[in-house]
């Protein structure tokens, strides 16, 4: 297998809030492909287990929103958040932790996920096939470097959370030593 150099070719599945439709739910379904989110841009992605879990909802995704000025001023255009969940789930999880700067981005048919190599079997928890914990640098479709976490692999007792973190990724950012730098994986695109 060729190691993964770009980010795969997927079109996402996702809600855009639309004021010209009626309801007290205005929003539109809206396909997202690769190039729309990471063409042209400077792009920090981090992917979790599933939107409302412990970690993710209390550490994760709280973290990077709190530090996006900081990764603004080292040229990041955006900050993406990757899961396999559905749209309207990864809306509410947003709406229930005050997330106003991180695009939560949904996998919920695991795609992406599946096309980086980061799908693993949750079965162990119930939650099924979902996204292993990493981030990235993509620097227009190319990744630029991944942190992957420890122990990947199927239906691990544990959920690790050393080097996906927004400190972990902003000091790659700003050039200092950041622990458990990892090459992109190998991926598979079956």
């Amino acid at each position: 297998m060729p190691m993964l150099e770009r980010v795969p070719n997927v079109t996402f599945k996702t809600r855009v809030r639309d004021e010209s439709v009626d309801g007290p739910n205005p929003f539109r379904w809206e396909d997202k492909t690769t190039d729309d989110i990471f063409a042209g841009k400077k792009v920090v992605v981090f992917s979790l287990p599933g939107a409302f879990t412990p970690t993710c909802s209390s550490n994760h995704l709280p973290r990077y929103e709190e530090l996006y000025a900081d990764f603004q001023a080292q040229g990041v255009d955006e900050i993406v958040c990757v899961s396999v969940n559905d749209a309207f789930v990864m809306f509410q999880w947003g709406k229930s932790i005050g997330n106003e700067k991180i695009f939560l981005l949904p996998d919920g048919n695991g795609e992406f996920t599946r096309k980086m190599g980061m799908l693993v079997d949750k079965s162990n928890l119930g939650f099924g096939m979902r996204s292993w914990r990493y981030s990235m640098v993509v620097d227009d479709g190319v990744i630029e470097k991944m942190f992957v976490e420890a122990d990947f692999g199927d239906n691990c007792p544990t959920d690790p959370f050393e080097v996906s973190d927004a400190d972990t990724m902003l000091a790659y950012l700003k050039g200092s030593d950041a622990p458990g730098v990892s090459e992109p994986r190998k991926a598979f695109e079956g």
